[in-house]
């Protein structure tokens, strides 16, 4: 029996698309969790690389703000001399010009993100602990939110909806919205993005992209009047996220969402034709992007990757796509059968999670680690790009096996709020006391007693 350090990684035979996604082949084998996690398609050294650049980026936004957001700009987007602070005639101008259609959409996924997003508030609890001692537990919006929103590849006004809107939700009252400069647009943010913000009413916008976004949003730009963020969120690429791992601690962040992921689990019941969709629909973000296949179906394997082929030649993207498709973190995953799937999807953690496979409603319960779980073939990952009304800003690398992908509760701080009165302390004045001369804390104890001295003398 083969080892998980013999795991195969061949090419289809018969695939014509052999030559760019591989083949990992675990059937056969007994694999233990550590060994599932090491099976996993990853682009570990993209990230390795990504982290170091980010964190010089942040650093240098930090030590010389406005300079270095400009020095990035000329040298990422190939803009200079633009307006960093985007002034409310861009907004007006956009909003005014944006795509009667284009507009409709988004104030379609506001109202469906807005429903979605009400639910994550939760309500405040009291809990009686006896006569005269209370707990309540209630949530506190952060006072300012940074959110940040791709436009390099693809400029994501749906992810100004998706940020925006659980911020507003929560109670969030200042919020700064930060988004590359577009060369082809004169160094303004994308008039899509734009109008979106206009919409949600957000007028402090800022003309600033990637990994610097994200050190500006948590230090601050005084030159700018960019005052730092309690909490900043927002989906992009490797270095985006990984700038979000580097001021970690100084702000509080989302999940860090990199470059996206699909892994799709599949039966032999399975449309081959609408896997490829979806799996192209997501490598069309980014070279880094992951597109996996789980299946133990060796005959609907060959099929998407004849499917996928084919469409991969066609799609507008089909250069990006083809390098996602190429890398390390995509791949086509034979397993024997549906535990062993099961469990190679939640060691890998996906981003986006598609069940295609008979029984999917049923199985969904056993697949725990995703950041979103799309089930059943008509529920493709596009829809909750756009307009199912979840939220598309997901934790990525793995990191759904413990983070949650962005909602109201970012924006929460739930607090604990103790009230007791003299009585309900005597109560457990004995405790305390004890318990602080057990640890040598006697002033803990020292604190209640202070609290039962005679006043009358």
């Amino acid at each position: 029996m083969r080892t998980a350090a013999s795991a195969t990684s061949t090419t289809s035979s018969t695939s014509r698309k052999a030559e760019r996604v591989r083949t990992i082949d675990l059937r056969g084998q007994s694999l233990s969790p550590s060994d599932m996690l090491a099976a996993v398609p990853r682009a570990t050294q993209a990230r390795a690389e990504a982290l170091e650049a980010a964190a010089a980026i942040v650093e240098a936004v930090r030590t010389t703000g406005e300079a270095a957001l400009r020095e990035q700009a000329e040298r990422f987007d190939g803009v200079s001399g633009h307006a960093i602070r985007v002034p409310a005639e861009h907004v007006a101008e956009a909003a005014a010009s944006v795509d009667p259609a284009v507009r409709s959409a988004l104030e379609a996924a506001i109202d469906r993100v807005r429903r979605g997003s009400a639910a994550q508030v939760p309500a405040s609890q009291t809990t009686d602990i006896g006569p005269g001692a209370r707990i309540t537990q209630r949530w506190q919006p952060v006072t300012r939110a940074g959110v940040y929103i791709p436009g390099g590849k693809a400029p994501l006004a749906s992810s100004v909806v998706m940020n925006v809107v659980p911020a507003q939700v929560a109670g969030v009252t200042s919020i700064a919205l930060a988004s590359p400069p577009q060369a082809a647009h004169g160094g303004r943010v994308h008039p899509t993005i734009l109008a979106a913000a206009s919409l949600l009413g957000i007028d402090e916008i800022y003309a600033i992209g990637g990994a610097g976004a994200i050190g500006a949003l948590a230090h601050g730009v005084a030159d700018l009047g960019l005052d730092p963020v309690d909490v900043v969120s927002g989906p992009g690429n490797n270095y985006v996220a990984s700038a979000k791992r580097v001021v970690a601690g100084v702000v509080g962040t989302d999940s860090e969402a990199g470059a996206t992921e699909i892994l799709v689990v599949a039966d032999a019941s399975a449309d081959a034709a609408l896997i490829a969709a979806d799996l192209i629909s997501q490598a069309e973000h980014d070279e880094q992007a992951s597109a996996v296949l789980v299946t133990d179906s060796v005959e609907l394997a060959e099929q998407v990757a004849s499917a996928v082929a084919d469409l991969a030649a066609t799609t507008a993207h089909a250069a990006r796509v083809a390098e996602a498709l190429a890398g390390p973190q995509s791949a086509i995953v034979l397993v024997d059968d549906r535990a062993m799937a099961e469990a190679f999807s939640n060691a890998y953690a996906p981003e986006h999670l598609e069940l295609h496979l008979a029984d999917a409603s049923a199985a969904a319960e056993r697949f725990t680690s995703a950041g979103a779980v799309f089930v059943g073939d008509q529920t493709p990952v596009s829809l909750g790009d756009y307009m199912a009304g979840s939220n598309h800003v997901l934790p990525t690398g793995g990191q759904a096996r413990y983070a949650a992908g962005l909602g109201a509760y970012t924006f929460l701080r739930p607090q604990q709020v103790i009230e007791y009165d003299h009585a309900a302390l005597a109560e457990v004045r004995a405790g305390v006391v004890a318990l602080a001369n057990a640890e040598i804390l006697p002033a803990h104890g020292d604190a209640v007693e202070a609290r039962f001295a005679d006043t009358s003398r």
